[in-house]
């Protein structure tokens, strides 16, 4: 399997649309800056959990990827406008969405957490009341909320493009508490006890990867994270990442459709 990364975040959609001699089988959007599901790492490269499933998937199916990094909020026109194949970066599937693009089978469970200084005196989200509250634009943490503003008094809402930004601005006291993904606060914060997490949303999230409507190697994909799951290498990697054993009934195991609209 060739792997192309191109770090271009500022002209990411130029560069995915840009045909050159090196054109890979399957171009890549992917918000880089979302670790553990992807992120660079000085020894490596690229990688995250999310990372390591796309070219698991990849290798089995003996194609080339090509990443291109960006922000979040501009993985949906890289997928919409056909110049990714696919997209990553803690995708959550929803039914606003799918109007738009196509999704794989799920295949990891997130709720939303949300994060406050550890010795900040908050530790309950009704505290919350009058403080401002961090969010990543254009995520199912954002769209949480936006809902829960008026009923939770939130002062405002601050909006961000990577997941660093808001732990930054939480740690300088420009902001309160954050929201994001349960999966990818709790891997920042676990060797950062001035952080700590104050209150889980079950919102019943779950990502997957985002395609194209009509994508011809949807069904390709999904089919082989199907096997992935069937014959535990998912499970495997999510304990790398994640050190722990996803449950019997997580959609890292059970294997279930393709998403429709």
């Amino acid at each position: 399997m060739k792997v192309i990364w191109r770090a271009s975040a500022a002209a990411a959609i130029l560069s995915l649309a840009s045909a050159t001699s090196l054109a890979a089988d399957i171009r890549i959007a992917v918000n880089q800056a979302n670790p553990p599901y992807e992120f660079e790492d000085p020894k490596v490269g690229l990688t995250g959990f999310e990372v390591e499933v796309v070219n698991t998937v990849a290798k089995r199916l003996k194609k080339s990827v090509e990443y291109s990094s960006m922000p979040f909020n501009m993985l949906f026109a890289a997928v919409q406008s056909g110049r990714a194949d696919i997209a990553i970066g803690g995708i959550t599937i929803t039914a606003k969405r799918l109007e738009s693009v196509a999704f794989t089978q799920p295949f990891i469970d997130s709720n939303q957490c949300v994060t406050a200084m550890a010795k900040g005196g908050i530790t309950r989200i009704e505290q919350l009341k009058g403080r401002d509250l961090g969010v990543i634009t254009g995520t199912v943490g954002e769209i949480w909320a936006s809902k829960a503003l008026k009923e939770n008094a939130f002062k405002e809402i601050r909006r961000y493009d990577g997941n660093i930004e808001p732990m930054m601005d939480l740690a300088s006291g420009r902001t309160s508490a954050t929201v994001n993904d349960c999966p990818i606060t709790a891997w920042y914060i676990k060797d950062k006890p001035q952080f700590a997490i104050i209150h889980e949303v079950s919102t019943g999230d779950r990502n997957a990867l985002m395609m194209p409507r009509n994508s011809p190697i949807l069904g390709q994909i999904d089919g082989e994270l199907a096997r992935m799951k069937a014959d535990g290498t998912l499970a495997a990697i999510y304990e790398k990442w994640f050190s722990a054993t996803p449950g019997e009934n997580s959609s890292t195991v059970k294997t279930e459709p393709i998403p429709k609209p």
